[in-house]
């Protein structure tokens, strides 16, 4: 038997992972919100790995939570993640996989493209998500971590925040509408390398964001995250002093 991976967050995404982990050996404890943290690093101090599984908003609150003897076997998965999250944390090498496949209730995993995997921990995420015929492949630096993060940033960003205006597919979006799409993903990627404090290949990025597209393009535009993320790139905006002015006309519509 393989060593012991604590997987917090037993929802959709969290899920397809424990399932791969699973099958390639690893013994699966799971932290829900009813689980006494402090009692399970007494009994599991040294644990392989502790693949933090929760969506994007309960991330911050989560790893606050996280005990110090795990911060050094830490694995990530949000959307909208980026390096300032976890170093926040003192968290200083996590491993980090930038998910491009999607798990909605009911219905199994669906992948647009093979996910990127970068840390400590990446062949054992590899082999987990191999077991499930889920494609990935793993990064050499974390500089290149960072682009791939910026890059699906831009992905869920721009599509979320432009079907806020059109509604439908990505193909519609990228192929109806790509000044709209253009427009909304530049402002992103300002927003992006304030966070990030530096600057990137937009037009790398946005062929990537297309490769994304390409992947799915019966893909939604908008789920019921879109609003909230729109909120967060202009609040972000406001405190970096950045314009965006396509995102802020999108935002006053939407109060309208």
């Amino acid at each position: 038997m393989n060593e012991p991976v604590i997987v917090v967050g037993i929802g959709e995404m969290g899920g397809v992972f424990t399932r791969g982990l699973l099958r390639t050996g690893h013994p699966i404890y799971p932290v829900t919100r009813h689980t006494d943290i402090q009692a399970m690093t007494r009994t599991i101090p040294d644990p392989f790995l502790v693949l933090v599984a929760v969506g994007e908003n309960d991330l911050q609150p989560t790893l606050e939570k996280i005990p110090a003897n795990w911060r050094d076997h830490i694995g990530l998965l949000q959307n909208e993640l980026l390096p300032r999250d976890w170093q926040a944390h003192d968290i200083k090498n996590p491993t980090v996989v930038s998910v491009w496949f999607e798990k909605k209730k009911a219905q199994d995993y669906k992948v647009l493209v093979p996910s990127p995997v970068y840390g400590p921990r990446a062949g054992v995420l590899e082999d987990a998500l191999s077991a499930l015929d889920i494609p990935s492949w793993e990064l050499k630096s974390g500089q290149e971590l960072e682009f791939e993060l910026v890059r699906k940033n831009v992905y869920i960003l721009t599509t979320n925040i432009a079907g806020l205006v059109i509604g439908g597919t990505v193909d519609e979006l990228w192929y109806k509408n790509e000044a709209l799409a253009r427009e909304v993903a530049n402002e992103v990627i300002d927003i992006q390398e304030w966070l990030t404090g530096h600057t990137h290949d937009r037009e790398k990025l946005i062929e990537g964001m297309l490769e994304g597209i390409k992947g799915d393009l019966e893909h939604k535009c908008m789920g019921r995250s879109a609003p909230g993320r729109l909120a967060r790139a202009i609040s972000h905006a406001d405190e970096a002093g950045l314009a965006v002015p396509k995102l802020r006309e999108i935002h006053l519509a939407q109060k309208k």
